[in-house]
């Protein structure tokens, strides 16, 4: 259970994942040696896996998102797992319930290359059917 501190931490980091100690240290009111245990005690208890890059500006406006349902046949879903994990435009995937099995969030430099993932992704072996929903606009992302 994380405190109303550690989750605020989180809020911010999330936000910017490259705010100094400082910096957060002012926004909570606490000190940076606070930060910086609160941070290495979330990063050792796995709370905080990493830190990653988020695309922005020209060219993450230019970007196509789509999320594709995918239902697998069950004997093929670890196989049809590693296949897409091979795919450099799937950026993340999710195993749901529900009539499909996995939701993959597939994001293209345009409308051609997300048809031609949506068409490798249709081919995979395990691949039953697919359904695909594309992003017309990011309210937010946090």
């Amino acid at each position: 259970m994380l405190g109303k501190q550690d989750q605020e931490l989180l809020l911010r980091l999330r936000q910017n994942a490259r705010s100094s100690i400082s910096d957060l240290a002012r926004a909570l009111n606490v000190s940076r040696s606070t930060v910086q245990n609160r941070i290495a005690k979330l990063e050792t208890s796995g709370v905080i896996r990493g830190y990653s890059v988020q695309l922005g500006g020209e060219f993450s406006a230019h970007q196509v998102e789509a999320h594709v349902s995918i239902k697998v046949f069950q004997k093929l879903t670890a196989r049809t797992n590693t296949a897409l994990e091979q795919i450099s435009q799937v950026s993340q995937l999710y195993s749901v319930s529900g009539e499909y099995d996995l939701i993959a969030i597939v994001q293209a430099q345009s409308l051609e290359e997300l048809s031609a993932v949506l068409d490798e992704i249709g081919n995979l072996e395990g691949v039953e059917r697919t359904n695909s929903a594309v992003v017309l606009e990011t309210r937010f992302r946090r």
